[in-house]
């Protein structure tokens, strides 16, 4: 996959903040921002929705962005499509070169089933995305006005995780290809929420099983 550097000056940025390890986090990215996902330590599995900020129905839709590319991975020059066929955000830079689609979020009930029973009750994705949804009126007005719950979440991207699929077909969850400071950046064609689960996956290497802090940042149009 093509790696393209960002020629965007951070001092510029309009929101510079920093998601801790394991947390949710949640804002509206505006037509022609520029959205970075910074991975600080390396390694990080960062998994991602997004929404249209005028109408919750329609939002990413990953079979929708794997079809219309004909490639399971995102990276330079990749769109995120929704499920009503627009164009919802486009990949404009990218460091690390290679994006999940496929392997969807950690939950309370795929931790036992892919782990043991006894990882019922360890924090997960599904979890931090509802934690985030339900928290949103703190961070973002506009995500709260659209009332998204529990049935809105959907297949999520995985920025930095490395999920291949094998031969036979079935996914394997692999160590991440990220490094430490490696980034990812979008462009948004319309208004949309972005809905992250900084992963707190213990039981994996997609994170080298040690959740680490990552950076966000947006630019306005230049």
């Amino acid at each position: 996959m093509p790696l393209v550097a960002s020629q965007l000056d951070i001092a510029n940025a309009v929101i510079d903040e920093v998601c801790l390890a394991g947390e949710p986090w949640i804002r509206t990215l505006r037509r022609g921002q520029i959205f970075r996902i910074l991975d600080l330590e390396g390694n990080q599995a960062v998994d991602t929705l997004f929404y249209s900020a005028t109408d919750p129905a329609e939002r990413y839709c990953a079979s929708a962005t794997v079809v219309r590319q004909g490639q399971l991975y995102l990276s330079a020059g990749s769109r995120l499509y929704s499920n009503e066929g627009q164009a919802m955000l486009t990949i404009v830079a990218d460091t690390c070169g290679r994006h999940d689609t496929v392997g969807g979020a950690c939950a309370a009930e795929s931790n036992t089933v892919r782990y043991a029973l006894d990882k019922l009750h360890m924090h997960n994705c599904r979890d931090n995305f509802l934690q985030g949804l339900a928290h949103c009126d703190c961070h973002d007005e506009a995500a709260a006005r659209l009332n998204l719950s529990k049935r809105d979440l959907a297949p999520n991207i995985n920025f930095f995780m490395n999920v291949p699929v094998t031969a036979e077909g079935r996914l394997s969850f692999e160590d991440g290809i990220s490094a430490q400071g490696k980034y990812v950046e979008l462009r948004a064609e319309m208004d949309v929420i972005c809905l992250i689960s900084n992963c707190p996956q213990l039981n994996n290497p997609c994170n080298a099983y040690n959740p680490t802090p990552i950076r966000l940042l947006v630019w306005d149009p230049q």
